[in-house]
């Protein structure tokens, strides 16, 4: 293991605003935090919005300072990628931002019903290949832990540059009948097109302020990944979709779609 691992996972346990759970926590048993985050982290009521396989928190981080009036979470199981966005949002003395190092299978342990506002998946593990598919973030294995977590007709985001993942999510949303907010090939196409991110954080979309500065600034934000996707010519696929409470998810077909 690399020197500089170490010593980044040394710091992590020194940021205020990371949260590792012990070893004491085991499947199907719940975090203290369970339920407890806008009061125990945050301190406020403002809504909260996670970013699941975050990396090294792009979206969390951008996400925050576009929208002070709401708290985010950057979710990974990967310390050295949470340190990262750790420490650039305790560089920037960002107060509404926390990290969650975990898997995401172990989500419902952290977060109660109707905690969550909004989930945004970008560029996850697409785990190609249809004896694969239960493992990607939005079968319906988590999208039916996910729509617990959220307020009923929650959102749910989902950035990919594999049309794989793409097709099979969308194709997921639709069999289910769930509200599909805007799905594209070409997420760049919103841009130039002037056409706003859907969002929950924003009680008017069509304000003025939302359309001239904080969906472009939504648009702005990009990761690591994407910017090397974008610079080999790759289009970034894009797909929003609610999730409602009492809804349970299922595969509604025999054969894998590509």
């Amino acid at each position: 293991m690399g020197k500089n691992k170490l010593q980044r996972w040394a710091e992590l346990e020194t940021f205020r605003n990371v949260i590792q759970p012990g070893p004491s926590l085991k499947p199907g048993n719940d975090d203290p935090l369970k339920g407890n985050w806008r009061r125990d982290v945050f301190g406020n009521d403002n809504p909260v919005v996670l970013e699941l396989a975050c990396g090294k928190g792009e979206y969390t981080i951008g996400l925050s300072q576009l929208f002070p009036g709401a708290s985010f979470i950057g979710v990974d199981i990967k310390g050295a990628r949470i340190w990262r966005g750790a420490k650039t949002a305790s560089e920037k003395g960002l107060g509404n931002t926390a990290f969650l190092r975990t898997r995401i299978e172990f989500i419902s342990s952290f977060f109660g019903p109707d905690e969550i506002d909004e989930i945004w998946i970008v560029f996850p593990d697409p785990h190609p290949g249809k004896k694969n598919s239960n493992k990607r973030l939005t079968c319906p294995f988590f999208l039916n832990k996910y729509r617990i977590l959220l307020k009923d007709k929650g959102i749910v985001h989902l950035k990919t540059d594999n049309t794989e993942l793409y097709n099979y999510t969308l194709k997921l949303a639709t069999d289910n009948s769930l509200e599909i907010l805007y799905a594209t090939n070409d997420m760049d196409s919103m841009r130039r097109d002037n056409i706003p991110v859907p969002c929950s954080l924003c009680p008017d979309p069509h304000d003025n302020d939302y359309i001239n500065r904080i969906s472009p600034g939504i648009h702005s934000i990009k990761t690591h990944y994407e910017l090397k996707f974008m610079e080999k010519g790759l289009k970034i696929n894009y797909l929003a979709f609610r999730l409602e409470k009492n809804k349970n998810i299922s595969h509604g077909w025999e054969t894998e779609i590509s």
